[in-house]
C-alpha cells in the first residue's frame, strides 16, 4: 500500500481556504499540527487568471496542494448560469494543475464532485461508472469541467509522472455554508426558509421530495483528504461520501425537527428534482482506514447553530 506521510511543516496550499471545503480543511490540518498552511482570498488572487497564479506559485512554491476553488451551487444556480461554472471551474483548475507541475508541486488533490457520474449509473455508484452515460442536465456544465480535471489530474501523470490524485466527494454540508437564496443547495435552501418560515403554517418542499441524496460533513471530509495524500496514489478518482442516503422528504423531516418547525408540508412539482437517486460507493476509501464520523442528524443540528449565530450576514 501507497504510504507517504506529509511532515506538518510542509507548504500546504489549501485553494478556496475560505470556502465550505477550504475553510474544513484548514481547521483539520491545524488541529493535527500543520504549520505552514498557506491560502489566499479570492481578492487577493483570481484563479481564473493564468499569470497571477503562476506568480502566486513562483513566490509561495507549495510542495502540496489541495484543490477546494471552485465556482458551487444548488439545481438553481448550475442551470441558470451553466456557461460561467464551465469557464470559471475549467480556468481555475487548469491554472493550478499547470502551475503545480511547472513549479514542482510533489502532491496535489483535486477535489471533484458525485456530480460528474452518470444521471442513471448503478446504486451505489462505482468510480468505473464514469463516461458510461448522459449526465444530469441540470448540472452538467459544471460536472463536464470536473470530469476535465480528472482528465487532468491523469494526464499529467502518465505525461510527466506526478503524483496527483482526484477525489469526488458526494453532497457536502458544514459550518460555512452559503444560505443565500437562489443558489444553494438543498440542505442549507430548506433549513433557511424552514427557519423563516416557523410561524407558518405549511412548508412547501421543491419537487417531490422522493430524490435520494447522500450527505457529508466537511469535518469528515477534511479527515478523508490527509488520508488520501498520504495513502492514496492512483490515477482513478476515488469517492468520499458515506455509502447511505435518504429522500428529500426525510431531509426536510429532519431539518424540522432540529429547527422546531411543527406546521405542515406540500410539494411544488414544477420545480426540478434534478438526478433521482445518487449515492457512492465507498469501499476504495474505507480500505484505506477511513470512516465518516458525523451523524447527519448531528452535523444538521451543528450547521444550525451556526446559521443562528450568522443570519444577520445573510442577503435578503
Amino acid at each position: 500500500m501507497f504510504h507517504h506521510p506529509v511532515p506538518r511543516d510542509a507548504r500546504v496550499y489549501i485553494a478556496g481556504h475560505g470556502g465550505l471545503v477550504g475553510s474544513a480543511l484548514w481547521r483539520y490540518f491545524e488541529s493535527v499540527g500543520f504549520t505552514n498552511l498557506v491560502g489566499r482570498r479570492s481578492k487577493e488572487l483570481d484563479l481564473r487568471d493564468r499569470e497571477s497564479v503562476r506568480a502566486f506559485f513562483d513566490e509561495a512554491r507549495p510542495q502540496y496542494v489541495i484543490d477546494a476553488a471552485a465556482k458551487v451551487g444548488g439545481i438553481f444556480a448550475n442551470s441558470t448560469y451553466p456557461a460561467e461554472f464551465l469557464s470559471d471551474n475549467l480556468r481555475i483548475q487548469t491554472n493550478l494543475l499547470d502551475s503545480a507541475h511547472e513549479f514542482g508541486v510533489e502532491r496535489f488533490l483535486f477535489l471533484g464532485s458525485s456530480c460528474i457520474y452518470p444521471k442513471f449509473a448503478p446504486q451505489p455508484i462505482r468510480e468505473d461508472s464514469l463516461l458510461t452515460g448522459p449526465l444530469e442536465e441540470t448540472n452538467d456544465a459544471y460536472a463536464i469541467a470536473k470530469i476535465a480535471g480528472v482528465m487532468q489530474v491523469q494526464a499529467i501523470r502518465r505525461q510527466y509522472g506526478r503524483s496527483y490524485i482526484s477525489a469526488m466527494p458526494t453532497n457536502l454540508y458544514g459550518p460555512g455554508d452559503n444560505f443565500e437564496i437562489p443558489g444553494a443547495h438543498v440542505m442549507p435552501m430548506v433549513m433557511r426558509r424552514m427557519h423563516e418560515s416557523l410561524n407558518g403554517k405549511t412548508f412547501t418542499i421543491y419537487g417531490s421530495g422522493t430524490p435520494k441524496r447522500e450527505f457529508l460533513h466537511t469535518d469528515d471530509l477534511a479527515r478523508a483528504c490527509l488520508v488520501l495524500l498520504e495513502r492514496y496514489d492512483d490515477p482513478a478518482p476515488i469517492n468520499i461520501g458515506v455509502g447511505e442516503d435518504v429522500t428529500i422528504d426525510e431531509l426536510v423531516a429532519m431539518i424540522a425537527e432540529v429547527v422546531g418547525y411543527e406546521g405542515s408540508f406540500e410539494h411544488d412539482t414544477s420545480k426540478p428534482d434534478g438526478t433521482p437517486r445518487k449515492v457512492l460507493n465507498v469501499d476504495r476509501i474505507k480500505a484505506l482506514g477511513w470512516e465518516p464520523t458525523v451523524s447527519l442528524r448531528d452535523g444538521i443540528a451543528s450547521v444550525y447553530e451556526w446559521f443562528l449565530e450568522h443570519q444577520a450576514t445573510f442577503r435578503r
